[in-house]
């Protein structure tokens, strides 16, 4: 089996309101609900500050609040479609995605990569992105033929351990490397040294 964990590139600040809107529509949500989420979204004013400078004040196009219970929500409903058109098992919490599924064969990997690029044009319509940087293979199993992936016209990087919603999932499925990490972040908050042995 291969999984290949997504990371969206800054997910929340990039939701465009018009789409998301749209979307709200879609799922039934109109009239004063519709309205009331519109008014919230739209007319927040940011700028820049560094060093003392400010920027001009500019309004928000794009983007749900983080700290309120509606932004995560709404984040959600947009992203809810995500997995349509995708042949092998998508999961998502929020911001973090990963698909998966057996790849015995080439036409496995074929589909995997179809997967991959299904998801790209999802992206690309929705005006959202994938920080290719971050998005990362691990190969499960023996004898696993550890196929190359890409995406946006880089090849994915392969680790034997990727973290999913803190918790480690190693290419042994193993539960080892979680310990060690969850003993390791112990001793730091505790001020001791770490010398346990995998």
């Amino acid at each position: 089996m291969d999984i290949i964990f997504l990371d969206f590139a800054k997910a929340f600040h990039k939701v465009p309101h018009m789409c998301l809107l749209a979307k709200l529509q879609a799922h039934g949500i109109d009239g004063c609900v519709l309205e009331w989420i519109a008014s919230w979204l739209q007319g927040r004013m940011q700028r820049v500050c560094l060093d003392g400078h400010s920027s001009r004040w500019a309004f928000m196009l794009s983007g749900v609040p983080q700290k309120s219970v509606l932004g995560p929500l709404l984040f959600l409903i947009f992203v809810n479609d995500l997995d349509s058109n995708v042949r092998n098992v998508l999961l998502k919490f929020a911001d973090d995605t990963k698909v998966f599924g057996k790849v015995n064969s080439n036409v496995d990997r074929l589909q995997q990569q179809e997967n991959l690029n299904r998801l790209h044009n999802w992206a690309n319509r929705w005006q959202m992105e994938f920080n290719v940087t971050k998005c990362v293979t691990t190969h499960v199993g023996n004898g696993n033929i550890e196929f190359q992936y890409s995406m946006q016209g880089r090849q994915l990087d392969r680790v034997k351990t990727a973290k999913d919603l803190e918790i480690c999932i190693s290419s042994n499925l193993k539960s080892a490397e979680h310990c060690y990490e969850s003993y390791s972040k112990a001793n730091r908050m505790l001020g001791l040294s770490t010398e346990f042995q995998i």
